[in-house]
């Protein structure tokens, strides 16, 4: 069965780091873009970032550039998503995904497998 194990989120003071993780398994990694969303309280999920398990390429979505950092360690089957000076609007709950292929994916809808979310709350 494929699954998808988001963890690593917590409650981190603002101007924080904190890792997340992906822990995959069920599927062959290196034939899969990993995603990772965030929805925050009454809001939509919203992309953060992609990468290509294969060799490593990312995408950031244009809000999410400068703060968030995201890696895979395809030995681990794993990627991680890096959050620094953490802002309390960045308190959502951090969803990873995957999906076959070569691009980069950035909606929702593209992608087949979701895990079920770690949440992370920003203290000001």
């Amino acid at each position: 069965d494929v699954q998808l194990q988001a963890s690593g989120g917590g409650l981190v003071q603002a101007g924080g780091s904190l890792t997340l993780s992906c822990a995959a398994s069920g599927f062959t990694f290196n034939d899969y873009a990993i995603g990772w969303f965030r929805q925050a309280p009454g809001k939509e999920r919203e992309g953060v970032s992609c990468i290509q398990s294969r060799d490593g390429r990312a995408f950031y979505a244009d809000s999410m550039k400068g703060r968030f950092t995201i890696s895979s360690d395809n030995a681990m089957n794993t990627v991680y998503l890096q959050i620094h000076s953490l802002k309390p609007e960045d308190t959502a709950v951090y969803y990873c995904a995957a999906v076959v292929g070569s691009a980069y994916y950035t909606r929702e809808s593209e992608y087949t497998y979701w895990g079920q979310g770690t949440q992370v709350t920003v203290s000001s």
